[in-house]
């Protein structure tokens, strides 16, 4: 095949890999989409247009060379389609499964606003990350040389691993400090199971290992070890902690029983899946089993657990959402694969109060209406007086967005300079704090957002480390005090 053969789109219909049966799928966590033949691989890629401006790249956060590699693949290029993939993404089997592509890349496909139906482009990414792994493609990082200079990073998520990565191959020496027992962050205990198995993190976390890059782990930045401390044994450091702390609403009852942030939720589900006791989940306080749950919040982690307490076997599971469908934040894909499998969506529902004597029994619903556009753009939701119901309930759980921890307090870094919503101020330019050779990307940086933003910051910082660190870009600091000051380092 050549690249005469691309510009399908007008004979090919647009094709998605099968998802497996609804009856089965949503009675165990495996993924829910099968693989594609090399075949079928290869007719969908050739359906792009290779338009003048590919807006697919545009509205791609790492910028994508999508239409490069969907020429190769339908050109049977696999390895080469491979090495251009993996040049701007550190893991594109990764984003290939879990990247809101609805609102991204295959949103603004030219040949999808013309009607003819988006290029596959997700898919087609998994596909051809997954065969790299199978064919042996996919080799430990080899710097060209060795460097002396070491970058301490703070987080195993997403960011802090794009970093560490792009560092070694330019041959600094990481560590990378996580306070969990495994690497991965939120793809490891966020992300259920139905959406990314865990073997492909676990697969990474290994790659990034056998390419020299040093993991500490059980460490939390402030109990095991002082900021101060780890300044000192590093060169530059990265803080790429992302934000977990949960967001809590207001409203009578809110502190009774078997109320529970998404994130519990989800990493003891995720836990179970590995293999490790849980002993919140086999006492039944988190299993899902038998209860009616009610989850509120309208994003992609909402969708995590509605989806999640299906397959525990929940008696029934209700997603309350304050806006329409049309507005909420979460991917349509992801809402339309929790309908599938029997949630109940109530638009334009919020939580007005929860009753209950010791556990919750019930959620009292206030009707919402949108009003007029906020500072945000956003239609603003507004009660419906005298419109309210009681919702049966065992289980509620809150997935209403995350907010970073107070680093300053926590690590006694009172001059580490935040913004008023707790996030880490940074020169946008060096990517450098107030604090002299510390450094800031990911959620910690921009707020609660996607993995493929957070792979693009952590990558874009480990080129601004480089620059520091090479003295190719010198950066001009406020005055600091001396508590801001590298400490000497260790003998």
């Amino acid at each position: 095949m050549t690249s005469k053969s691309m510009l399908r789109f007008v004979s090919v219909a647009r094709q998605t890999p099968e998802k497996r049966e609804v009856a089965i799928r949503r009675h165990d966590f495996a993924e829910i989409y099968a693989g594609w033949a090399e075949a079928k691989a290869e007719e969908q890629a050739a359906r792009c247009s290779q338009c003048g401006v590919p807006f697919c790249q545009v509205h791609c956060p790492l910028h994508n060379n999508i239409p490069d590699w969907l020429m190769l693949t339908a050109e049977g290029r696999l390895r080469e389609a491979y090495e251009v993939s993996s040049a701007t993404n550190t893991f594109p089997e990764v984003c290939g499964r879990i990247c809101p592509q609805d609102r991204l890349c295959e949103g603004n496909c030219v040949i999808e606003q013309s009607g003819h139906g988006t290029v596959t482009i997700g898919a087609v990414e998994t596909y051809i990350t997954d065969t790299a792994w199978e064919e042996g493609w996919v080799q430990p990082v080899v710097p060209p040389r060795e460097r002396a200079e070491s970058v301490g990073i703070i987080g195993a998520g997403p960011g802090g691993l794009a970093a560490a990565e792009r560092l070694r191959r330019r041959g600094y020496q990481v560590t990378v400090y996580d306070r969990y027992d495994r690497v991965g962050g939120l793809m490891i205990y966020g992300i259920p199971n139905f959406k990314l198995d865990k073997q492909i993190m676990l697969r990474r976390a290994q790659w990034l290992k056998d390419s020299k890059v040093t993991f500490e782990l059980g460490v939390e930045i402030g109990r095991d070890m002082s900021f101060a401390d780890l300044r000192a044994r590093h060169d530059a450091v990265l803080i790429a902690t992302g934000v977990y702390k949960a967001r809590d609403m207001q409203a009578p009852g809110i502190g009774l029983g078997n109320i529970f942030p998404a994130m519990r939720f989800l990493t003891a589900s995720n836990r179970k899946g590995l293999g490790d006791t849980v002993p919140d989940f086999e006492d039944g306080t988190l299993d899902a089993e038998g209860k009616r749950v009610v989850v509120i919040g309208g994003g992609d982690t909402a969708m995590d657990c509605v989806r999640t307490a299906v397959r525990q076997g929940a008696k029934s599971v209700s997603c309350l959402y304050r806006r329409d469908r049309a507005n909420m934040p979460g991917s349509q894909r992801e809402v339309q694969n929790a309908e599938e499998e029997g949630v109940e969506f109530r638009w334009l529902s919020q939580p007005e109060a929860f009753h209950g004597d010791d556990v919750v029994t019930g959620v009292k619903v206030q009707k919402m209406r949108l009003g007029p556009a906020d500072a945000t753009g956003r239609r603003a939701p507004k009660p419906v007086e005298g419109e309210s119901e009681l919702l049966d309930a065992d289980m509620v759980i809150m997935a209403l967005g995350f907010d970073p921890e107070d680093l300053p307090t926590l690590w006694e870094q009172e001059d580490l300079p935040v913004t008023r919503w707790g996030t880490v101020k940074i020169d946008h330019g060096s990517k450098m704090t107030r604090v002299e050779g510390v450094f800031a990307a990911g959620d910690i940086v921009r707020g609660a957002s996607l993995v493929v933003w957070a792979i693009r910051d952590g990558r874009d910082c480990a080129d601004a480390i480089h620059k520091y660190l090479t003295g190719l870009e010198k950066v001009a600091a406020p005055e600091m005090s001396p508590s801001q000051k590298a400490p000497a380092a260790a003998e």
